[in-house]
Order: structure tokens, then C-alpha cells, then sequence
């Protein structure tokens, strides 16, 4: 089956389901799972669909209430994320009080980041162990730990977080809508981002281009709230101001 034949079928099952997964297209199409992604990110470029993770929704709108684990999600947009990471990395200074949100994303920053005057704050436990590692002044958030995320979360957290006045905030997100802003399936997650991100002078959103159009069930910072790291700008983002192409 040509390319042009497949593009046509994923679009219509589209518009029947208004989603599918890489699963289903391998299945009905009798394809490969790399032949199903090549072909979403094909249409996902074109602006036909929009990729998201294990498949594609259309382009008006998505909900992704399921959080994935930090493996799965380390494994979307690889290059891209360490092109927003080393981006990231590049904007702090000796003299900073940094927030390092738990991530894939910001956990790709760790790779850009030597020897610094800096002082970290995370509620990564990973991050944190890799920046004392590194021989990196760095503070842990206590709280709950979330095992999928690998994140201290929670309201000791917090608690925790109201006493620091940070002058950068790095932070991961799920979804990016115009309208629903910066959302994360988890309540608790959602609140240890809220806070950190009100105590930051400057706060940044890593985001590569799957997690646009994306909404998922708590809403942590409005979309104006933050300025956005991202490898791409979808066409109906493109008058927004705080967006850095990196």
C-alpha cells in the first residue's frame, strides 16, 4: 500500500474516532510499528493530526488523563527534548536559585550542566542525585513519592516551597492549550508545580511540539503564566509572544 493510500485511512479513521493509537494502525493497516509512527509525524507536520503519545488525536483538541512512566515518556522526542534541555541549561547563571521540576525533559538539562555556582532545588529525586554527583549544590523538596514520575509531591511539599523565592523555574508539563493552559494528570503534582512556579521570578515550560493541543485533568499555571522551551510552534500558536523556538 503507498504512503499517500495509508495517509488517507489513518485520517478517515480519524474523523470516526477522532483518535488512534499506533497499536490499532499496525493492526488494521498490517504495518510496522515504525511505519505507523513515520507515518504520524508525517501528518502531524502537515498539520492533519496531532501526535500524541502511542498515536494521534485531530487537531482540535486532546485528552490525555493516563500519566506515563518516566520510561515510556523518555522515549517521545528524544532529540527534540535535549535540544530544549541544552537550550535550558544555557540560561542559568552562577548566581542563580534554580527550581528543576521532575521530568524527562529537564532531566535531559542534567547533561548540560557542570560545574556551576548555581544552587538547585528539585523535587526529582533522580535529578538530585545526579547534581550532587556532579558536585552541585542541590536541595530536595520532602514530601510523597510518586513512583511512575519518580516526583516528591504533595502538600508537605508544597508547604515546603512557599519559603523560596527562586530566580528561574524549569518545569515539564503534560499538555499546552491556549485555553486550559499547562496541565498534569495528577492533583498532587499539579499543586507542587503551582507553587514552585509562583515562587519563581522567571519561569520557563520545556515543552516539545506532541504535548501542544494537549489537555490533561489539572491545570497547574495559565498559558501566559510561563515562557515556553519548545523544538516547534504549531501554526495556531504562531502570534503567541512568550513561545522560544530552541
Amino acid at each position: 500500500m503507498l504512503s499517500e493510500q495509508r495517509h488517507e485511512i489513518i485520517l478517515k479513521i480519524l474523523e470516526e474516532k477522532r483518535s488512534v493509537t499506533v497499536a490499532e494502525l499496525t493492526e488494521r493497516l498490517d504495518i510496522s510499528e515504525s511505519t505507523a509512527r513515520r507515518d504520524i509525524t508525517i501528518l502531524d507536520k502537515a498539520g492533519k493530526l496531532v501526535k500524541v503519545f502511542g498515536g494521534a488525536v485531530l487537531p482540535d483538541g486532546a485528552y490525555q488523563f493516563v500519566e506515563p512512566t518516566v520510561t515510556q515518556k523518555a522515549e517521545v522526542n528524544r532529540e527534540e527534548k535535549k535540544r530544549i534541555a541544552g537550550y535550558a541549561a544555557s540560561l542559568i547563571l552562577p548566581q542563580d536559585f534554580v527550581y528543576l521540576d521532575a521530568g524527562t525533559t529537564t532531566g535531559y538539562m542534567l547533561d548540560f550542566i557542570g560545574e556551576t555556582g548555581a544552587t538547585f532545588v528539585t523535587n526529582g529525586v533522580a535529578h538530585a542525585q545526579r547534581l550532587a554527583a556532579k558536585g552541585v549544590h542541590v536541595l530536595l523538596v520532602g514530601g510523597t513519592l510518586k513512583s511512575s514520575t519518580e516526583a516528591v509531591v504533595g502538600t508537605m511539599a508544597a508547604l515546603t516551597l512557599k519559603d523560596y523565592h527562586f530566580s528561574k523555574g524549569f518545569f515539564g508539563t503534560n499538555g499546552v492549550n491556549k485555553t486550559a493552559g499547562f496541565t498534569t494528570p495528577d492533583a498532587n503534582e499539579a499543586l507542587v508545580k503551582r507553587t514552585a512556579l509562583e515562587q519563581c521570578r522567571k519561569a520557563y515550560i520545556l515543552c516539545d511540539n506532541s504535548k501542544f493541543h494537549i489537555v490533561s485533568s489539572v491545570t497547574f499555571a495559565a498559558f501566559s503564566a510561563g515562557t515556553i522551551l519548545t523544538d516547534a510552534r504549531p501554526e495556531e500558536y504562531a502570534g503567541a509572544a512568550n513561545i522560544v523556538l530552541c
